[in-house]
């Protein structure tokens, strides 16, 4: 069914509530990665406000689902955070247009992308603690998925049972692939390489860090971080040239 079709078909229930299974369901031929974990979150983000009956269900009227509707839109489409899409859901509210869309080619590509995930994993690393809970709203994932990442290796808690800001960045990522289909079995590979990688920078720097000499040793610290951003480069720009050789 057309978006435009099931949009009015949802307004057309007039002042009916929905509950969050029947909101899915609205949802899902449009947006067939969500969850109720992910409309949760958007909740939890305030960029939806559904009414709670007294026992303290959700409840969904016709513009929740239409707000939900263009924040997945604007996440799938125009590669927007969640902080600017509240800006244009508050712009539409004050009756007024939305700021305009970046153009498709301003998507940064892949090196670009392992840049930011780079930096926004070394900003999240110094004195983040998550709960459990914590992790899986910031994930967007359920506890089953969560089980599984830590089944495989993929995400594990520290000695306190809390998580830290790098663990989340993974969480995330491997919660993104998750959407394109790829489950933890798929990744396995890729966390082997990883280690591989790991191996090779710790070669380097481990002289370094047996050093006597303060200053030698704070220099192997920063030398590790240096080959791991050229380590992430060097696997993207390979994996796009790769992607790019492909006959289409």
């Amino acid at each position: 069914m057309p978006a435009t079709r099931r949009a009015a078909e949802v307004r057309g229930r007039g002042d009916e509530l929905l509950s969050i299974g029947a909101v899915l369901a609205f949802l899902r031929d449009d947006f067939p990665e969500v969850t109720i974990s992910k409309i949760r979150f958007l909740e939890a983000e305030g960029l939806v406000d559904p009414q709670r009956t007294p026992s303290g269900y959700r409840k969904f009227s016709a513009g929740d689902v239409e707000r939900l509707a263009y924040v997945l839109r604007m996440q799938r489409d125009h590669y927007l955070p969640l902080r600017v899409i509240r800006e244009h859901l508050d712009a539409i509210e004050r009756g007024e247009a939305p700021p305009a869309l970046p153009a498709p080619e301003a998507r940064p590509g892949p090196l670009e992308e392992a840049d930011r995930e780079l930096v926004a994993a070394a900003g999240n690393a110094t004195g983040v603690r998550l709960g459990r809970a914590e992790l899986l709203a910031a994930a967007e994932a359920g506890e089953t998925e969560l089980g599984e990442w830590e089944a495989y290796g993929l995400v594990m808690p520290g000695p306190d049972g809390g998580y830290d800001g790098e663990t989340l960045q993974i969480a995330r990522l491997v919660a993104e692939l998750g959407r394109y289909g790829l489950e933890p079995r798929h990744l396995r590979a890729m966390k082997a390489a990883a280690e591989r990688e790991v191996a090779l920078v710790d070669q380097v720097v481990a002289p370094l860090r047996r050093h006597r000499n303060p200053q030698t040793r704070a220099h192997a610290e920063t030398t590790a971080r240096e080959l791991a951003t050229l380590s992430v480069r060097l696997h993207a720009a390979m994996v796009q040239a790769g992607l790019r050789a492909r006959p289409s």
